[in-house]
């Protein structure tokens, strides 16, 4: 394998490892788009994490703290957005590719929980604006790992009652049964 087509390989991989399972079926631009928010949010990251460790200087320890934290954010973040950034080091593209096989749902729960301490050692905005940017691409994993939205007819499906579907299955006529109505209103058998 050519290096060339090593580098090609590293950067065709947004969510790779969970279309492979049949999982993620989400459109292009929310898959290239959380990727690309994620490697701009750790960029930020690193930057201004530089920036909150020079808070040394006016002897404010919370920030050089968080400046720390959030250059450690920045890196974890772009080791699994852009391994190919790290392409000598060859455990982060093993990294990677484990994170990649996992549900999206964990993915974005990292990125938020990670995304918070260096917001709550030192809130100003060479903090708010990088991790809120790592926050939102697990946002956009969070929405990708719930999927795609169900047609009206299967969400309607979901909304009846077992008691109120037609034995054959077809669709739901309205009645004036007022027992299913008492039974599942919680407005009219709420006690006074």
């Amino acid at each position: 394998m050519s290096f060339a087509e090593k580098i090609t390989g590293l950067l065709a991989r947004p969510n790779q490892g969970a279309e492979q399972m049949g999982g993620v079926d989400a459109p292009w631009y929310m898959k290239y788009g959380g990727r690309l928010l994620g490697i701009v949010g750790a960029f930020f990251c690193i930057l201004f994490g530089l920036w909150n460790v020079v808070g040394i200087l006016l002897l404010n320890i919370s920030c050089l703290v968080s400046g720390i934290l959030q250059m450690v954010v920045g890196f974890i973040v772009m080791a699994l957005e852009a391994p190919c950034c790290f392409f000598c080091i060859e455990y982060v593209n093993e990294m990677a590719n484990k994170v990649e096989s996992r549900p999206l749902w964990n993915r974005a729960a990292f990125y938020c929980a990670i995304a918070l301490p260096p917001v709550i050692l030192c809130p100003g905005l060479s903090s708010v604006f990088p991790c809120g940017l790592v926050f939102g691409t697990g946002a956009i994993y969070g929405l990708m790992g719930l999927g795609k939205k169900a047609s009206r007819e299967d969400m309607a499906a979901a909304a009846t009652s077992p008691t109120q579907m037609p034995p054959d299955g077809g669709q739901m006529q309205m009645g004036t049964d007022q027992h299913i109505t008492l039974m599942e209103d919680p407005d009219v058998w709420r006690p006074t």
